[in-house]
């Protein structure tokens, strides 16, 4: 799995990785996380609002952050 969030140096976009650390680590999988800050490649995504988290390519959601249970059941698939 592909995991990127997307964000500048914003305070929800480190805890947001903090989190996906978190969750991954209990579901025992060894996915690399990527924080893309350059808002060219951003923008790329057709993302507007940070924190956005992408896996494998596909955009799941932007400008707004996810709680541990909702990441669990996104990172769990």
């Amino acid at each position: 799995m592909n995991i990127k969030v997307l964000g500048g140096c914003c305070k929800n976009c480190d805890i947001l990785v903090s989190l996906i650390k978190e969750v991954l680590k209990e579901l025992g999988k060894t996915d690399e996380i990527e924080k893309i800050v350059d808002f060219v490649k951003i923008a790329r995504y057709g993302v507007m609002k940070t924190p956005a988290l992408v896996i494998d390519e596909k955009v799941i959601f932007s400008g707004r952050m996810a709680d541990k249970k909702e990441l669990m059941e996104i990172l769990s698939k």
